[in-house]
């Protein structure tokens, strides 16, 4: 295993990321025909945990801009939940079929073990539960094994629930969900139960999905409206829950939007500060993503933390008052909640380090 710290070149790609990442490791190995980037944010309230991403990537720039934005939200999403954890991410570069998964696999452990603590990696896009039972097999430093709480993603898709309500009671004075119009983008697991929460709560659903038998899935077994997935964006909704990638709140696409509220599970969904300001704008509430779905992530403390489940489920469940008390601030302050969210979590770090 070859390992390159590539921190200041990493640092020059994104230099309006604050505050700048403590560490960026490239890992190579030809024997696997493995090569992945670990990107520390913060060990300021504790070791950097964050999930591994493995996807194709149209270059390796690319793969180290996605990992250092991931891992700083990983930071801001750990603090503003309360855990006593800091903020990294995990790419593996999949330009090329993958003839020895598991080969791939144990050699990401490898380079996760060689950091002896400082980053703890779960599953994450490309990545699953059982991928995580073979990094463990070189490494102790993965959570979220299939011996834990198992699949994370009813969590997140809780959380998000809980700050739907939180910005519906904020928008409209009623948390309830009746009759209120959602449009989900992305229906894997987190958009999948979702859809199925917002549908108990009496919810009318408008869903897309790049893979069309995920669509007809929650077409058929919620009774949800099926667009195809370009005109999500266009769809006259009360709320959008971006559940896909990130990078979807852009130039292009927030002028179309005809929602109240957008509020989702998808990292990173404006794809720059900018495009939060410009929601704000446009009079349409933004739910910090990384508010939003730390419902994962707070999961993981079963493995992480000792937690018990009854934990996990009432810190996913406070996600609601955690969005309220930024929806509040930003009210209180005339800013986007995002930037209120930002200084709720700058001022937990100076606490921290004070």
């Amino acid at each position: 295993m070859r390992i390159r710290d590539i921190t200041a070149e990493a640092r020059g790609l994104a230099p309006n990321l604050t505050p700048p990442h403590e560490r960026v490791l490239l890992g190579e190995e030809d024997a696997s025909g493995y090569r992945g980037i670990i990107a520390l944010h913060s060990s300021v309230l504790g070791p950097a945990v964050g999930g591994t991403r493995l996807w194709r990537y149209p270059s390796l720039d690319d793969a180290v801009v996605d990992a250092l934005r991931l891992s700083r939200g990983m930071t801001y999403k750990n603090a503003l939940a309360g855990l006593p954890l800091g903020g990294g991410k995990a790419v593996i570069l999949n330009g090329a079929p993958v003839a020895d998964r598991t080969a791939l696999l144990r050699a990401h452990g490898r380079f996760v073990d060689t950091l002896h603590g400082a980053f703890v990696t779960a599953e994450d896009v490309g990545t699953t539960l059982e991928d995580m039972d073979v990094i463990r097999t070189v490494t102790r430093y993965a959570a979220g094994a299939s011996n834990g709480l198992g699949d994370p993603s009813p969590f997140t898709a809780r959380g998000v629930f809980c700050a739907i309500r939180a910005a519906a009671q904020f928008c409209w004075g009623d948390s309830s969900l009746a009759g209120r119009t959602v449009a989900i983008q992305g229906l894997g697991g987190v958009g999948y139960h979702l859809a199925r929460e917002l549908v108990a709560a009496g919810a009318r659903l408008i869903v897309t999905d790049i893979d069309r038998p995920r669509t007809d899935r929650v077409a058929l077994g919620f009774g949800a409206t099926q667009v195809p997935p370009d005109s999500i964006y266009d769809v006259p909704a009360d709320i959008l829950a971006p559940c896909a990638l990130g990078g979807i709140l852009n130039d292009a696409t927030i002028p179309r939007l005809r929602v109240t509220i957008v509020a989702g599970g998808a990292n990173n969904q404006p794809a720059g500060d900018a495009h939060g300001d410009a929601l704000h704008a446009r009079g349409i509430l933004f739910v910090p993503d990384y508010a939003a779905n730390a419902g994962g992530v707070t999961s993981g403390a079963y493995d992480l933390l000792g937690w018990d489940e009854g934990e996990v489920t009432a810190a996913v469940d406070a996600i609601g008052a955690t969005v309220g008390n930024i929806l509040n601030r930003a009210r209180a302050e005339g800013t986007p909640p995002y930037r209120a969210a930002n200084r709720i979590v700058e001022e937990r770090l100076a606490r921290a380090v004070s």
